[in-house]
């Protein structure tokens, strides 16, 4: 049980269209009812939750508990990577939810309230990339759940610019059927576990989790604790194949596919002619070319029992 422990709210009242922010005074009094108190850290522009996040645990927080997103849990992850001694809870709060989904964490207060309480703890895997900004320098940033190069950077940039009042997976249709009418295929590089691939691709998915894009199961066999990421080479699609195919990327049921190829490794690197946009757990931070890495074990979750 995680009563009595130091702990500390990690707050994005920008997420679920600003809901959360409105809502945090019910959050707070519902999660003390349960036994969860703590000091509540409210973010006020984006990337300072991982500001925060690092110096609640060096100040000894024993567990944090990120009220938000997607992007929430991104921000916190990176400022507290492979550190030892503190514990990540969730309460989704965004509208795509998709990190949540690999672990059955539920996205209804009460029952991801219990979970922070009484959760098991369960050692995941994060990734890391190296990548190149859109300023044009060598950055490194850690994700929990899913990367990706390609079509799918540009499909959650355009999701992330709309409001998303009609919630994550109808953002990221739009989106998807937006960006893809526009889409033209480039050259990609593909390099994993002494593989190579090149020819003409929409994208590379790189995932530790399963779920991406609002809902989409799009590596059902990801295991985010088994030190390899489940790698998705996607190729030419047309219209048609995506017309087809995307609805059965909501129950996983869209491998094995022709135009498609799962590889498994700990390290994937991806080059492509032009730089193509990359997304880390739904953010847009740059460009290829990119490296990513496996962090064993680096993030002790809590989960359902």
């Amino acid at each position: 049980m995680n009563k009595n422990r130091h702990t500390v709210f990690l707050v994005n009242p920008a997420a679920d269209n600003g809901a959360t922010g409105r809502r945090w005074p019910e959050i707070a009094n519902r999660a003390a009812a349960v036994g969860l108190t703590g000091d509540a850290l409210l973010s006020e522009r984006a990337g300072q939750l991982t500001e925060l996040a690092r110096q609640a645990a060096h100040d000894g927080a024993e567990l944090l508990v990120a009220v938000g997103g997607d992007g929430t849990v991104n921000e916190v992850v990176n400022g507290i990577a492979g550190r030892v001694g503190v514990e990540l809870a969730i309460i989704p709060r965004g509208t795509g939810r998709d990190f949540v989904r690999t672990y059955g964490i539920s996205h209804r207060l009460d029952d991801a309230l219990r979970t922070a309480v009484g959760g098991r703890t369960r050692e995941i895997d994060l990734g890391r990339a190296r990548f190149r900004s859109w300023q044009g320098e060598t950055r490194e940033s850690y994700f929990a759940n899913i990367a990706s190069a390609g079509m799918s950077g540009a499909i959650a940039k355009r999701a992330n610019e709309t409001s998303k009042a009609l919630g994550g997976r109808a953002s990221y249709l739009w989106a998807t059927f937006a960006v893809f009418a526009g889409w033209r295929t480039s050259e990609i590089a593909v390099h994993a576990d002494g593989e190579s691939r090149r020819s003409p691709m929409h994208l590379v998915v790189v995932a530790n989790g399963r779920y991406f894009g609002g809902g989409m199961m799009i590596t059902p066999e990801a295991e985010p604790d088994d030190g390899v990421f489940d790698v998705l080479v996607i190729g030419n699609l047309t219209k048609g194949d995506l017309l087809l195919t995307l609805p059965k990327t909501y129950v996983g049921r869209h491998l094995p596919h022709p135009k498609a190829e799962l590889l498994r490794s700990a390290a994937v690197e991806i080059e492509a002619e032009e730089p193509l946009p990359i997304e880390l757990d739904g953010e847009q931070p740059g460009t290829t070319p990119v490296r990513f890495v496996v962090v064993p074990r680096a993030l002790r979750l809590l989960v359902p029992r």
